[in-house]
């Protein structure tokens, strides 16, 4: 009995491992067969095709983008042309298709010196332009990727490029080999962007880019890439393919290729470059990244000894589908179309076409018959480029629903049996509804080094609901994109550049766009923020609407001023520092927008009312808004609270927007809400200094003034001799912007004699005198009514304004804040200090700037790179106002993080 126990024990112990292992097993085979998505695409290719959306509105449009020979290349096109195809050095066709302005490269933008630049391949450069909007198009910001494990695939072939210079110009000795490369076309993407993941060139002539792809495909599932940029390029930089294939009798003497047709005469060369980014299924959707379609399976294989070198191998061709299939775990009933090689010479399509009859054309129902059609009728065959420009059409087929027709075909190829199978030659457009399956395509490249591929492409999922969505999702999916501060309708649209001139084109480009009426205004100004790489040339435009958005867009583009546009060129930022003035910015409905449409700005404000209470007998909010039987602003005992609470909640604001404090600085009484800002004061302790220093103030009323004055310190001080104590230098804002506060008369006195040669002198409208011995009369009743205060260490810098330099902010005890409002304010001091210590963005937190003038005076004399931006402006108390502050910021090189104002819900 007990060995029977030890046996049940065991097989029990046995079947659980074997069950695991099994689970294990499935996994992975699970993620060997894991769905690829397609998060975004990007192409040149003829007929003026610049995006995917340009090469659908080509096919669907059922244009021909073929073209003579271009003129800007060097060739001799007189001596080229010859229509007897066994001229020596000659071609008898003069068509094909070609990409316009491959000479055209922006070489600084990517960090490459024009003699480089020269020196490279044109492929290299187009690669790069491509592979950087592909990015862009999927929301990933390029330099987002540097050190990642994104994977390079490029296709190319032919690397003819300075293969006629017989001497090099001066300066390009040892740039040639590197130029010409192909190895370099993968290298140059990776070394560029900072890529970390595999990168590698594939050459197998026509089949280059399929190859690419399913080697990406690979790399993925593989876990080698977290990414993978893929794709192939094809520009021919000399005649050297028409010649070579006018010998064989390969081209179309009519330059137009007529896929599968009784017609077929020879194939068209073409250019073209396209790139895919690549992800695991599961990765797109966690990290929310568009999912445009996703590739199911493929497979590569070779003809081995077929009847030539170049000969297509019908049973080759036959078993890379089905091997693609089986990789997908389909069947080939499940496929609704073939984008085909297609290259319209008689002996290969008859062979692929019957490939496709004995896979795909079998055991299907008639009624319901494999589709088959070639791109290369639109454009010709764009060679190492042709696989992903058949993938991008496909992937652009999925999701218009339609099938577009091939063109040049009167009628099919009697050298193919159509009735072995079922499979029908797209000569007209077909709707592509959805079904009961997901839309699925097979793509077809065979190279003329016998290397074949084949490609399954299926339409996207359906969107994950939050309850499918995967654990640990980086970030929400976006659907919708409010207008920052909720209610207020305001949109930033943030552009920048290498270059003021190309500032202006991307202006002008996305002033298109909105003219189009395309995406609603605020995914517009997310994706901006969230998929562009920010440069030295910055524009913001502020909008509520497209129409204001075109305007602001439309002025950038003439390089003409206009109120919602702000533009600069970003130099060096040091920290930012809030700084927070003292009494004088107030005016009579500030905040009130604020309140009604920032639910942080509300938020925080309510909080410093419940602060306040138990020290007043008013409403904060009543004060504010002048409700009828409030106090005013005149009282200071209501408006240096008033004020304490609006700047702190504006730093809540700022918050909100991604823009917190370095450092802080306060001017007087701005000191106690710099102090609660960096976290030295609790929120309670600055309500009761605050309110109970104003109110000991009261005792001072009619006893005293204050007056600013235009004079360098040691004049003015040599000035004030005369009066003695009765007047004393309340604070040095900046090197000729003073403030005196003492008997009201003796101030009177001052200003006259200040006018009298000049010196520009202004009574400030209160009747005490703050930062003079008149202060000393209430010292005993501050301390008493400030002992509770309990003041605490902070990480974010307190710059002191009694001191001129940071202070340990535990010092801010009752005798600190005597002190503040007895002595000399030094801002001038406190400012270059700040500079000196590397900090570069001063932003004073008001509402309405009033030492913004005195510190661009004083920070104007240090030598240093700053920006000094005020918050709001009087009457301008809204969001407009303040995001104009912010874009200032931006546009001068602060760092600003404008994701947090499109907040997303998913």
């Amino acid at each position: 009995m007990e060995n029977e126990a030890k046996l049940r024990d065991y097989l029990k112990r046995a079947t659980a491992n074997l069950r695991v292992a099994r689970q294990r097993l499935d996994e992975l085979q699970e993620k060997e067969h894991e769905p690829i998505a397609v998060v975004a695409m990007g192409c040149r290719f003829p007929g003026g095709v610049r995006t995917p959306e340009d090469l659908w509105a080509l096919v669907a449009e059922g244009r021909d983008a073929i073209t003579p020979f271009p003129t800007d290349r060097g060739w001799d096109l007189d001596a080229l042309y010859d229509p007897d195809p066994d001229r020596k050095g000659r071609t008898y066709v003069r068509e094909g298709g070609f990409l316009d302005g491959v000479d055209r490269f922006d070489a600084p933008f990517f960090g490459i010196s024009p003699r480089e630049a020269l020196s490279m391949n044109p492929q290299q450069r187009l690669l790069l332009e491509v592979a950087w909007e592909t990015l862009e198009r999927a929301g990933v910001t390029p330099g987002s990727l540097r050190g990642s494990r994104t994977g390079v695939f490029v296709g190319a072939t032919d690397f003819d490029y300075g293969s006629n210079v017989t001497e090099l110009p001066e300066g390009l000795e040892g740039q040639m080999s590197l130029g010409a490369s192909g190895a370099i076309l993968s290298g140059r993407v990776a070394y560029t962007l900072g890529l970390e993941g595999p990168a590698l060139t594939v050459d197998t002539a026509c089949s280059s880019s399929l190859v690419a792809l399913h080697l990406a495909c690979q790399s993925l599932r593989r876990g080698e890439s977290s990414l993978a940029l893929t794709g192939g390029t094809t520009v021919m930089a000399t005649p050297t393919g028409f010649i070579e294939y006018s010998r064989q009798r390969a081209l179309s003497p009519t330059a137009r290729c007529r896929a599968f047709s009784e017609t077929a005469d020879g194939t068209v060369w073409a250019e073209g470059v396209g790139v895919l980014l690549l992800e695991r299924l599961s990765d797109a959707r966690r990290n929310g990244h568009p999912v445009l379609a996703v590739v199911r399976g493929s497979a590569i294989n070779q003809d081995g000894a077929s009847n030539g070198l170049t000969a297509p191998n019908g049973p080759a061709q036959q078993r890379v589908i089905r091997a693609a299939l089986a990789d997908a775990r389909l069947k080939p009933a499940q496929v609704d179309l073939v984008e085909a090689h297609g290259t319209a010479t008689t002996l290969g399509d008859p062979i692929e076409a019957g490939a496709l009859l004995a896979t795909y054309g079998q055991g299907r129902p008639a009624e319901r018959p494999l589709w088959l059609g070639s791109l290369k009728s639109n454009l010709g065959h764009a060679a190492a480029a042709s696989g992903v420009a058949g993938v991008i059409k496909t992937v652009m087929a999925m999701r218009n629903g339609v099938l577009p027709r091939t063109l040049h075909v009167e009628e099919p190829s009697r050298k193919v049996d159509w009735e072995s199978g079922a499979v029908r030659l797209l000569t007209q457009e077909q709707p592509w509804p959805q079904g009961e399956e997901p839309r699925r395509a097979g793509i077809s490249s065979f190279g003329a080094s016998g290397t074949n591929a084949h490609t399954i492409i299926e339409e996207a999922p359906a969107e994950v609901t939050d309850e499918e969505a995967p654990e640990g999702r980086d970030e929400p999916a976006v659907e919708e994109y409010p207008s920052v501060l909720p209610g207020s309708g305001v949109v930033p649209l943030v552009v920048s550049a290498r270059s003021a001139a190309s500032l202006r084109a991307q202006a002008e480009r996305l002033g298109a766009l909105l003219a189009e009426g395309a995406p609603e205004l605020g995914a517009v100004g997310y994706s901006l923020v969230s998929s562009r790489a920010v440069f030295e040339h910055r524009a913001v435009v502020l909008a509520t609407d497209a129409a204001e958005a075109a305007e602001g867009l439309a002025a950038l583009a003439a390089d003409t001023p206009a109120d919602n546009v702000t533009t600069g060129v970003a130099g060096p930022a040091g920290g930012r520092v809030f700084v927070f003035p003292g009494q004088g910015s107030q005016w009579a409905g500030m905040a009130v927008e604020l309140l009604d449409t920032s639910p942080a700005f509300a938020q925080r404000l309510a909080e410093c009312e419940q602060a306040l209470a138990p020290f007043v007998d008013w409403s904060l909010e009543e004060v504010l808004r002048e409700t009828p039987g409030a106090p005013t602003l005149e009282r200071v005992d209501v408006v240096q609270p008033a004020l304490f609470a609006v700047m702190v909640s504006l730093s809540a604001l700022w918050a909100s927007l991604g823009i917190v404090p370095d450092a802080v600085v306060g001017h007087s009484q701005g000191e106690i809400a710099a102090a609660c800002v960096a976290g030295a004061l609790s929120l309670d302790d600055a309500a009761r200094i605050v309110t109970l220093r104003s109110q000991a103030i009261r005792a001072l009323s009619g006893t005293g003034g204050m007056m600013s004055v235009s004079l360098p310190q040691n004049d003015l001080l040599t000035r004030m001799t005369p009066w003695g104590e009765r007047i004393s230098l309340a604070a040095v804002n900046g090197p000729t912007s003073m403030v005196v506060a003492g008997e009201p008369e003796a101030l009177r006195e001052l200003q006259a004699a200040c006018e009298g040669d000049g010196t520009r002198a202004r009574i400030i409208p209160v009747d005490y005198a703050s930062h003079s011995v008149q202060v000393e009369r209430i010292r005993e009743e501050l301390l008493e009514a400030l002992a509770p205060v309990t003041p605490r260490s902070t990480t974010v810098p307190f710059y002191s304004t009694v001191t001129g330099t940071p202070i340990d902010t535990t010092t801010l005890n009752a005798e600190y804040w005597y002190t503040n409002l007895r002595q000399t304010v030094e801002l001038e001091t406190a400012t270059r200090t700040l500079a000196g210590d590397g900090f570069g963005v001063f932003i004073e937190i008001s509402p309405h700037p009033v030492l913004t003038l005195a510190l661009q005076e004083t920070l104007d004399t240090t030598g240093t790179d700053t920006i000094v931006t005020g918050t709001l402006r009087r009457g301008e108390g809204g969001p407009t106002r303040l995001l104009t502050s912010a874009a200032h910021l931006h546009t001068h090189g602060a760092t600003i993080d404008w994701h947090t104002t499109f907040p997303t819900h998913t």
